[in-house]
């Protein structure tokens, strides 16, 4: 895949990232699913998880997420596209 991928690139395979996360661990899955790709500029990832109208009360699982889980992430996303972009969460 070409090293200038776009935002809109990534998206279109993300279902292709997350199901390796999948095979992988369903709680790595889980940690990154409901992630919205916010952007990608100069190799930076950033993922959003806030979504006010996804559920009545919290469900931030930051505290869940830890390095190793990222690196599994930037490996799924190094399969499927490519890449290898630093991840940042908003």
């Amino acid at each position: 895949m070409s090293a200038e991928l776009t935002l809109a690139d990534i998206k279109a395979q993300w279902n292709e990232v997350l199901d390796l996360l999948m095979e992988r661990d369903r709680v790595i899955w889980l940690l990154f699913f409901d992630a919205r790709l916010a952007s990608y500029e100069d190799g930076e990832l950033t993922l959003d998880f806030t979504d006010a109208t996804k559920f009545s009360g919290e469900h931030d699982f930051k505290s869940a997420r830890r390095p190793e889980q990222f690196e599994f992430l930037q490996h799924a996303i190094n399969q499927v596209l490519g890449i290898s972009p630093k991840i940042r969460e908003v």
